[in-house]
């Protein structure tokens, strides 16, 4: 166990963040999730640009890599783009 009150800080941050982070991965999963789920190309584009702003943010704040937000944007695309 950590004996500085610093390292004591950084592990009560650490969960803190751990959590926060995993909460909106999660949430993430399931919108992207959902998206494939949807079989009807309105629906579908009508919900991409909700997709792709998480993704972004995500991105952004270094809670998933830059290049598994393009790779999913890309693969979500030609999802709803195959779609009749």
């Amino acid at each position: 166990m950590a004996n500085h009150k610093s390292s004591l800080k950084r592990i009560r941050q650490t969960k803190v963040r751990t959590l926060h982070n995993k909460y909106y991965a999660k949430t993430m999963r399931n919108a992207v999730r959902k998206l494939r789920a949807l079989t009807n190309k309105d629906e579908a584009a009508k919900l991409y640009p909700t997709v792709q702003k998480m993704l972004d943010k995500l991105a952004k704040t270094n809670i998933i890599h830059k290049n598994k937000a393009a790779n999913l944007k890309s693969s979500l695309a030609l999802h709803i783009n195959k779609l009749g």
